[in-house]
């Protein structure tokens, strides 16, 4: 256990300005794709075209005949800048028939290392949102907030308000560094403290250096510059897909750690942070039908002291950079490279890019993904309340709720990977304070089942292109009914992990969950069980393309086995492949294998 600090801290770097982090300097930052661009594929020419992602945004936002960017690279290259183009897809059939074009909106994500946000940078988030977001936000599975139903003349508002504030919305998206995640524990303040502003500080490092962003929301002046200083790193094509970084701090595996591109898992000893155990090559994602795409586990390839952090981040993303397929965007994820080139072969290469050899990695354990519901206390007499937020929508009453504590906040808000709110660093004689506030928006009740605390969501319709089925809007309604069945088997107190995706995509972690379910069309899904608890095991798909009847059915007779033939202590995930109900799954490349 580590001494406490005021949790406030998270704000800065102090914790970290005392170790001597620097860039390697043997790395070639410069970009060589070693083949002609013509021989590459669309979205890399795209890229090297876009002048370091300006394209013609800036024209396209002054076009008041449409309430699209009218031009497809534009609202590719707008991703890099946190911003999807969407439409209401409640109303699309309607307007086509209407021959109206589509009901364009745009979702804007914020960039917010760890999670850590200020009262001062919510109040400023609640104000955007009432204005401009349709009176709502959403937390999303990354520890950020989400804007949905922004109209085209609201981008600039909502992007210099949050400047306000010194939140932006940089490298949100797009073929880059997406925002750096890391474990919410309230319970190890100092600890967290420490990392989180690590975690920060790596988030400032890797996000693209082009002057774009500034240009196009900001109204600053372009400077002449060279190409090298332009984008040092990522060079004009920038990397083949989008790469993901968290922290993850033992016991707490609430980053899912092992989905990320790279994670680093937080080794601390009697002094505080020691350094971490770095696992590269996770990812989600994968298609239908296409059996060469699939989730990956990331691999576990050694030790690095603290003060190597930006070194391996630097390294690990040069192999992924100079490595990456950017031929077949469906294979251009960190875990296809890896898997084609060997993880022996890409640790030595990232090795030769970061100046020296991992270490053996440390021991560590993970006991927990979730978060600690309630008040809670460290030793420094900080207090922390973890609210519950339904899949992370903030709807109004809950905006109302938290715009009033944040007026007399002292400390700050973080958001957790499971998609809640944490007030922290209370103090005890404000505790009072936040209840009454609490209670008087009726927020202060926390009966909900062990089941749905332990559920994600991903957005899906009516906002989200990519969505093939109901997600949000739909799981609490399932939920219900799972939760019948729990209680006829007398499990409803048993924890067990649930995450729903609109499509394959798995944003919302589901293929290692213990039950996942991802959209393959309207009220259809395939139903995978098996994933480890603490994200350590993929899960197999149980039934494909299915309905809601077969999935409860199938639920029913699976949670009915295990309350009868579970051995003590033992999770859902782990009896169900130890039961034979699925085949257990051992690397992702065999995720696609038939269940017999």
């Amino acid at each position: 256990m580590f001494a406490p600090c005021n949790p406030t801290i998270v704000t800065n770097a102090t914790f970290i300005e005392k170790l001597p982090m620097t860039a390697p300097t043997n790395i070639d930052r410069s970009r060589d794709l070693s083949q002609p661009l013509d021989r590459l594929g669309l979205d890399e020419r795209m890229k090297d075209a876009s002048d370091y992602l300006r394209g013609t945004i800036a024209l396209g936002l002054l076009d008041q005949i449409t309430g699209s960017v009218p031009s497809p690279d534009d609202v590719k290259l707008m991703k890099f800048h946190g911003i999807y183009q969407q439409d209401d897809r409640d109303l699309r059939e309607e307007r086509r028939r209407q021959k109206l074009e589509p009901a364009f909106q745009f979702m804007i994500r914020v960039r917010l290392p760890g999670g850590v946000c200020t009262p001062e940078q919510w109040l400023k988030l609640d104000e955007q949102a009432r204005a401009h977001g349709s009176e709502t936000l959403r937390i999303t599975t990354r520890q950020t907030f989400q804007f949905h139903w922004v109209l085209k003349d609201s981008l600039r508002p909502v992007i210099q308000g949050l400047h306000e504030t010194l939140l932006d919305t940089i490298a949100a998206c797009g073929d880059d560094s997406r925002g750096v995640m890391c474990t919410v524990d309230p319970q190890s303040s100092a600890f967290h403290a420490e990392v989180a502003a690590l975690a920060k500080r790596v988030s400032d490092h890797v996000i693209p250096k082009t002057r774009a962003y500034h240009e196009i929301w900001y109204g600053d002046e372009r400077v002449a510059v060279s190409e090298d200083k332009e984008e040092p790193f990522y060079g004009s094509t920038y990397l083949p897909r989008k790469f993901k970084i968290g922290f993850a701090l033992p016991p707490s595996n609430d980053i899912d750690v092992y989905a990320q591109d790279l994670g680093f898992i937080a080794i601390g000893g009697p002094g505080g942070l020691e350094g971490f155990n770095v696992v590269i090559g996770g990812g989600m994602g994968r298609t239908d039908q296409a059996p060469q795409t699939y989730p990956r586990l990331a691999s576990l390839i050694g030790f690095i002291p603290a003060d190597r952090v930006l070194a391996c981040s630097d390294a690990v993303m040069t192999v992924q950079r100079d490595y990456g397929d950017r031929k077949d965007r469906q294979h251009a994820r960190f875990k296809y490279t890896i898997d084609d080139k060997g993880l022996e072969w890409i640790k030595a290469e990232i090795e030769l890019n970061m100046g020296e050899a991992f270490e053996e990695s440390r021991p560590f354990s993970f006991t927990s993904n979730g978060d600690s519901y309630g008040w809670s206390e460290t030793a420094d007499g900080r207090h922390h309340r973890t609210l519950f937020i339904e899949n992370g929508r903030l709807n109004l009453p809950t905006l109302d709720a938290l715009r009033d504590i944040a007026r007399i906040h002292r400390g700050t808000f973080r958001l957790t990977p499971n998609q809640n709110v944490i007030i922290a660093g209370v103090a005890a004689e404000h505790r009072a304070d936040i209840d009454a506030v609490l209670i008087n928006h009726g927020l202060e009740s926390m009966q909900t089942s062990m089941l749905r605390r332990n559920s994600i969501a991903c957005v899906a319709f009516p906002t989200c292109g990519l969505a093939m089925a109901e997600s949000e809007r739909y799981l609490p309604s399932l939920i219900g009914k799972i939760e019948l069945i729990l209680a006829e088997n007398g499990l409803s107190r048993e924890p067990i992990t649930l995450r729903m995706s609109g499509c394959p995509n798995g944003c919302s972690r589901p293929y290692i969950a213990e039950i996942g379910l991802t959209g393959r069309a309207p009220g259809k899904y395939n139903l995978y069980l098996g994933g480890g608890f603490h994200g350590e095991r993929l899960n197999c798909m149980m039934r494909e393309n299915v309905g809601e009847s077969v999935i409860l059915e199938t639920l029913r007779d699976a949670l009915g086995r295990y309350a009868r033939e579970r051995k003590q202590g033992e999770r859902f995930g782990d009896f169900a492949v130890r039961a034979g109900i699925v085949r257990e799954v051992t690397e992702g490349r065999f995720f696609n294998d038939p269940q017999t």
